[in-house]
């Protein structure tokens, strides 16, 4: 059944959530645009989100993200992946429910820690013990996740196809956001 994207849908989550993989899941089956705020970041910078931590500082890169999320809100209906920290602050939060929707992505720690021990491209977890590490950043962001519009589940042994249908379905059940033609 074809459906139309109301508003912007703000996938947000833990790294490993599978924001940006679902996202241009989501995207492509509604036929709208992705997004993703760290890309429009370094794009806009010429530089990558490490480069950017490293020069300016996390407080500058913040307000990037700030900036890049306000603008990308003010266009079309899109599917917009932010890095794991943007929802984390409250006026990101507070623009996102007055012009987006917000889509937790909630997975498990051992979920999370499976499809992110392999990579070197999570500067956060560049520390002795990165399970410990990662264990940690969830627990403190989960409740500020909590906090989105919508929240779905990641399943361990879902397929992207089977999770973006997840999310479809959930999202349906919000004629405000994903209407059903």
């Amino acid at each position: 059944m074809p459906f139309k994207l109301r508003k912007t849908v703000v996938m947000v989550g833990m790294m490993g959530a599978g924001k940006t993989a679902i996202g241009q899941a989501l995207a492509k089956r509604l036929h709208v645009p992705f997004l993703d705020s760290d890309a429009e970041i370094a794009k806009a910078a010429n530089r990558t989100i490490a480069e950017i931590f490293e020069r300016d500082g996390e407080p500058f890169f913040r307000d990037r993200e700030s900036e890049v999320i306000a603008r990308l809100l003010d266009g079309a209906p899109c599917i917009l992946s932010t890095g794991g920290g943007a929802f984390l602050r409250e006026e990101n939060r507070r623009m996102i429910s007055e012009k987006g929707a917000s889509l937790w992505l909630r997975a498990e720690l051992e979920l999370l820690w499976q499809r992110v021990k392999h990579k070197t491209t999570r500067p956060l977890l560049h520390t002795p013990d990165p399970r410990a590490t990662l264990a940690q950043i969830q627990k403190n962001r989960d409740p500020l996740y909590a906090l989105a519009d919508i929240v779905v589940d990641a399943e361990f042994d879902f397929s992207i196809d089977q999770m973006t249908d997840r999310v479809i379905d959930t999202l349906s059940r919000h004629p405000e956001i994903l209407e059903a033609h």
